[in-house]
């Protein structure tokens, strides 16, 4: 699956947003090396700190479906933005623990644009078990 067909795929997630507070919608999907896709969309509270992410939701859908970091091919997000959306910096970090360091992110929006990056460019400095030793 290319990049344009997974950020689609985004853009369907998206619409299953619960965002009444930001208005700020966002949809992702994880593919796995096996071909399975895992959505997920950003969930709001009204007690903001209890919000969840799009990317955070879609690993966390993967690995409550017995998927884990060596399964991960990909990872794609859009937004209805001027840019490509860009990860948190919440969710850079773990996407840094959950997804291979060679992982693919698209970051996409609505109009078209697509950016390809990955997790060592997004966060270069990660925190990782390692700091814990």
């Amino acid at each position: 699956m290319n990049a344009k067909e997974l950020v689609k795929k985004a853009e369907e997630a998206r619409k299953l947003s619960y965002s009444p507070y930001s208005h700020f919608a966002v949809g992702a999907v994880i593919l796995c090396k096996d071909g399975q896709l895992f959505q997920g969309a950003n969930i709001e509270n009204s007690a903001y700190p209890l919000c969840m992410c799009a990317e955070r939701n879609a690993l966390y859908n993967a690995y409550m479906h017995g998927k884990r970091k060596e399964d991960i091919v990909a990872l794609a997000l859009t937004a209805d933005t001027d840019g490509p959306c860009a990860p948190c910096g919440a969710c850079r970090q773990v996407i840094s623990e959950l997804m291979p360091k060679d992982a693919k992110i698209y970051m996409g929006n609505l109009k078209g644009d697509i950016q390809e990056t990955s997790i060592s460019e997004l966060l270069p400095f990660a925190f990782s078990e390692d700091d814990l030793k």
